[in-house]
């Protein structure tokens, strides 16, 4: 039987910003690079629910770009995604609860994760993009923002405006997203939140070598999933392939992330999918065998290869994700 998922990180509203149609096919989509993601692919991948980011980039060179330290072009940039949302919704494409309140079959379950803070131009901001379908934001990018230090930058932790965040988050009900975040960021996420925390698309650094930040230590996974969090696994295949075989990855390579999460925490309910499919790379950039969403079928199908049951498969396409938020 074909899989429901529950997909934890796709950059729709930053693909449409350059240029991508979600609603044509992806013969005819257009937008950066090699398409994977539509609406309808999506859809004819059986992906049911979604996290949905609004993605701003300093000093980037498309359309979600804005001048490093501008408050009022990084806001304004986060804007013109979340209208592209609603007017998804408007025409029926989405629905901005996770739930599915109100809409028929079919239609795309989508929560809104920011993706780096600074389009939130103050705490006490956040409550309006919370009323507009905000369920999630990472204080930083790769980049530190005023909030955060993100994996590019391993010395710099929260700023007093990021503590302040954090505590206005736990008010909110806002889940606190590590991935991206610096260590330092990230423990003291952990030490000073209350509220919950996840990892939505981060791989595991032990098997991928080095000391990059973007990926998470074992003792990080154990504190997400100790605190009932959720890991999304990433198929950007360079965070897929191991040392040594690099632009090789494959289907099995990726499942190798997603077990040694479980061997960490000791159970399989903490991960599921975070897919970042066309975030900032093509089809061609993904582990070989998946071109399309309609290849997580193969993940599933290597997970049963190695001995998961239905229940523990169906878990990490879906019900994982959905118990967390509630759906």
């Amino acid at each position: 039987m074909k899989q429901r998922w529950f997909d934890a990180h796709l950059d729709l509203a930053c693909l449409a910003e350059n240029g991508r149609d979600m609603f044509a096919s992806l013969e005819r989509c257009g937008g950066p690079a090699q398409p994977a993601v539509t609406l309808g692919s999506l859809a004819e991948g059986g992906v049911a629910a979604c996290l949905a980011t609004i993605f701003t980039e300093p000093d980037g060179n498309d359309a979600v770009a804005y001048p490093a330290g501008d408050s009022e072009a990084v806001h304004a940039a986060g804007v013109r995604q979340l209208v592209h949302y609603q007017n998804w919704q408007a025409r029926g494409g989405i629905s901005l609860a996770l739930d599915g309140r109100g809409d028929g079959p079919g239609v795309l379950r989508a929560g809104l994760l920011i993706e780096g803070a600074e389009p939130v131009r103050s705490v006490e901001e956040l409550a309006w993009w919370v009323e507009r379908g905000v369920v999630a934001v990472g204080l930083a990018w790769a980049r530190p923002s005023r909030y955060s230090g993100g994996n590019s930058t391993p010395e710099v932790g929260l700023s007093d405006l990021g503590r302040a965040m954090v505590a206005e988050m736990d008010r909110l009900g806002v889940v606190h997203d590590v991935s991206h975040l610096s260590d330092l960021a990230m423990d003291e996420v952990f030490t000073r939140a209350s509220g919950r925390v996840m990892a939505s698309h981060s791989n595991a650094r032990a098997l991928l070598g080095g000391e990059n930040q973007r990926h998470l230590r074992d003792e990080s996974m154990r504190e997400i999933a100790q605190r009932g969090g959720v890991i999304g696994l990433n198929l950007f295949r360079k965070f897929v392939d191991p040392p040594g075989l690099e632009g090789k990855g494959t289907v099995m390579h990726a499942v190798d992330l997603v077990e040694h999460v479980c061997s960490v925490v000791g159970h399989r309910r903490a991960v599921g999918l975070g897919s970042d499919l066309d975030g900032g790379f093509g089809a061609d950039q993904l582990p070989a065998g998946i071109r399309v969403p309609a290849d997580y079928e193969k993940l599933a199908g290597e997970l049963s290869r190695r001995g998961w049951n239905d229940a523990e498969v169906e878990g990490f396409a879906w019900g994982n994700w959905a118990r967390f938020w509630g759906v």
